[in-house]
Parts: structure tokens; sequence; C-alpha cells
């Protein structure tokens, strides 16, 4: 016969409980509070930008064909950067966006940080990673040592409208760009930020809660120009998520000591 506890084992256990923050009993069904639902104004935003978003399909070949010719004549990142800023073939260019965003941080860094997009911050700064997400990105890299260690760029360098994420048609455009830089700036390592950039630089349908602190190898087809690639989450993903901050913070100091390992 099982022996129900006390008053006092009860009230003993409750205390325990209030103690290490728990304020609420179970309810009659579980709920999974890691998961947080999109706020109105967020599927107000999907809803307004399903219209301007390209159909599927494939990408404009001329359109990569031109944007390969224009990265291969890029002598230096310098260069490139001016190539991309008369560039009209991505169809982000007559969206909405004000700018091309190109890069910033080190030109000779070890470490190329790629992320999925520019957001309303960066088009108006032209720059990328210059909101609230940046600003954590440039945290969390500072609390690595790695802040005069990064060059930063995007999948693709205008903004999409309402911030959504790009889609494989426009990032396979702008990939002649993306690969130009990894061939100018030959980094030791790659820090793809996001499941949109960790998708289009590896050409994987892996999600990136799966594929986060695992080192994969991005090699060029021509060239011969490779780098070890590692997925993290993306920044902005941690502000609204940031239980998941330490695998974050665990994939910065995989990075730090990869560099530090040589």
């Amino acid at each position: 016969m099982q022996t129900l506890p006390s008053d006092r084992a009860l009230e003993s256990l409750l205390a325990f409980w209030s103690e290490a923050g728990v304020d609420a009993c179970y309810l009659d069904a579980p709920i999974d509070r890691t998961q947080m639902a999109p706020p109105p104004v967020v599927k107000a935003i999907a809803r307004a930008t399903a219209s301007v978003a390209p159909p599927p399909g494939a990408a404009n070949p001329d359109a990569i064909a031109e944007a390969r010719a224009l990265a291969a004549a890029a002598d230096s990142l310098e260069a490139l950067e001016a190539a991309v800023a008369g560039f009209r073939g991505c169809p982000l260019v007559g969206m909405g966006a004000t700018k091309a965003v190109f890069a910033r941080g080190n030109p000779q860094a070890p470490i190329l940080v790629i992320g999925e997009a520019p957001g309303a911050d960066e088009d108006a700064q032209g720059k990328p990673f210059v909101g609230e997400a940046g600003r954590l990105l440039d945290r969390m890299l500072a609390a690595g040592g790695l802040t005069d260690q990064v060059f930063i760029t995007n999948t693709v360098y205008w903004r999409p409208p309402g911030n959504r994420t790009p889609t494989p048609q426009e990032q396979a455009i702008c990939q002649p760009f993306l690969e130009r830089v990894l061939t100018l700036l030959q980094p030791k390592l790659v820090l793809l930020v996001g499941a949109a950039a960790n998708k289009a630089v590896l050409q994987s349908d892996e999600g990136v809660m799966k594929a986060r602190g695992q080192w994969r190898e991005w090699r060029l087809a021509e060239g011969g120009v490779s780098a070890p690639a590692m997925a993290t989450l993306h920044p902005a993903f941690l502000l609204r998520q940031p239980q998941f901050k330490r695998q974050a913070w665990q994939d910065i100091l995989s990075l730090a000591d990869r560099l530090t390992a040589g």
C-alpha cells in the first residue's frame, strides 16, 4: 500500500520548487514553454510580404552569369564591393532596398562571418549586423576574444521587404559575389549565422539546430578554395529565444578554440 506524503512534506516540497523559481502548478495539458508563437505583428508582416516574394523557380541564369563575370573581375574586396553596388540583377534591388549592404570588419580577418540578409537598420547604415541582433553578435564575438578577427557579410546584399528570409533564388544570384569574398579573403574559418546562411553556403537541407556546432568544409567548384565552416544560431533568434544562448556561446568557444589551435 502506497503511503501518502504528510502535509509537512508537501509544504517542504512546495517551498523547494518556489525557491527554484517555479511559480505555476501543472495544468491539465503539457505546455512547451521553450516555443514562442510569433506575435501578431510578425504574422501581419509575413502576410504583407508574401505578395512581393518572387514565385518559386530557378534563378535567372543571365543574372547569375553577370554576377559571376563581375565577381571574377574584382581583384580586391574594395573592387568587389563596388561591383555589388552597381549590380542590378538581383530582384531585391527593386523591392524597396535603398542601397547595397556589402560587409564590415577586418579585411585581413581569419574568420568570415556570413548572415542571411540586411534588415532595416542595415539598409539605413549600409553595413551588415548593426541592429539589435548585430549588437548581440558583436558582444558574443567580443566575449570570445574575436572582435578584430572577423569580416562580416551576408548571403544577399539588399534588404528583403519586411525583413523576410531571402529566397534560394535570390541567394543563388548573389552566390558568385559571396564565393569571391571567400577567394579574396582566404579565411581560416567560416561562421554561418542562421539557417538560411547554412543552407545557401553548404547546400544543405539540414536544420540549423542539428547542424550547429559541427564543422563542415565549404569548397568552391573552381579554384580549389576551401575553408572549414560551422553553423550557429542567428542572434535575432536568440533575442526571441534566449534559452538557446548557451548553445550559441558553445559555438563561439569552438570557433575561438579552433582559431587558436591553427
